[in-house]
């Protein structure tokens, strides 16, 4: 039941996620149309903000489509880290775009070109319009997933930038200032740059296997040496197999008798649950080793 109600929510978001990227790849035409008629920097660099939301809708559509296919035995996660590839591409085409918006922007503001305020106006609403559009198919899916919640959060952004657009055509209308147009450009870039930097952190962390953000492994280490039996823990490692996938493994030393008697089964399920249940980061893929003191000190491997 739980297996089926998971597919549910997974085909609710690939639709709301679906909808939202239609909306937002009219958007991203209609500015760059917008951008060749008007001049208008800001609108083209709106157009490149919404190029790389257009993509990272598209890549959650593609997660929400492939968490659907079951493991194998050649990809036993399923194809769960290609989420990953795919944010760190999306990542370098976002840092890419916001530099050179930066840099455009600065030398508009030294050599301000013309500006068509007026239609830059009316492709400034209709990039808001679309926005609003989008977050509202993307409102009700914001709490079952994190995929449709941080879908909900580019499209935030790019309502942001199209009200920057907006703004600073007015400006060029009434006051006759071009660098305005360079300005909302350099707010945009602004707004690009910080949240391409987080996305490559995360995907970085990922691929190199880094310990999930919010676990601390030394306060794992120090519950599981607290539970009765166990002597040592040794070898302990946690990573992301991809967004929302923690898995944890580590060798554990019972007393002698533990796994004559018994019961070590019975200490597997204890901490299986404990890292489960237990810590803010919640690690349903556990792989725990029991043994005893002796084949702790025959093991010469390092880790």
């Amino acid at each position: 039941m739980a297996h089926d109600h998971a597919h549910g929510h997974a085909g609710a978001d690939r639709g709301r996620l679906l909808v939202a990227f239609g909306v937002t790849a009219l958007i991203l035409a209609a500015e760059v149309v917008g951008a060749v008629v008007t001049g208008s920097l800001a609108l083209l660099a709106d157009a490149g903000h919404m190029f790389t939301d257009a993509a990272g809708l598209l890549i959650a559509v593609i997660a929400a489509t492939l968490v659907r296919r079951p493991p194998t035995m050649r990809r036993t996660w399923g194809l769960a880290r290609a989420e990953v590839l795919a944010a760190a591409l999306q990542a370098g085409l976002l840092l890419i775009v916001g530099v050179f918006v930066i840099v455009e922007a600065i030398r508009r503001l030294i050599e301000p070109p013309e500006v068509a305020s007026g239609a830059m106006v009316w492709f400034g609403v209709a990039g808001l319009v679309g926005n609003v559009v989008a977050m509202a198919v993307l409102a009700g899916g914001r709490g079952s997933s994190l995929n449709t919640r941080a879908a909900f959060l580019e499209v935030l952004n790019d309502a942001l930038g199209s009200v920057a657009v907006i703004v600073a055509a007015v400006v060029i209308a009434t006051t006759g200032w071009t660098g305005a147009d360079s300005v909302a450009s350099l707010l945009i870039g602004v707004l690009i740059i910080p949240r391409t930097l987080r996305l490559l952190q995360e995907t970085t962390d990922v691929l190199l296997e880094s310990t999930p953000r919010g676990l601390d492994l030394a306060d794992v280490r120090e519950h599981i040496l607290a539970m009765p039996h166990v002597v040592d823990v040794h070898d302990l490692h946690a990573s992301l197999v991809g967004s929302g996938t923690p898995v944890l493994s580590g060798h554990v030393t019972l007393e002698d008798e533990c796994l004559r008697d018994g019961h070590a089964p019975a200490i597997l399920s204890d901490l299986q649950r404990c890292v489960a249940e237990h810590f803010a980061v919640p690690i349903e893929h556990s792989t725990f080793q029991l043994e005893t003191a002796a084949h702790r000190d025959q093991e010469h491997i390092p880790h």
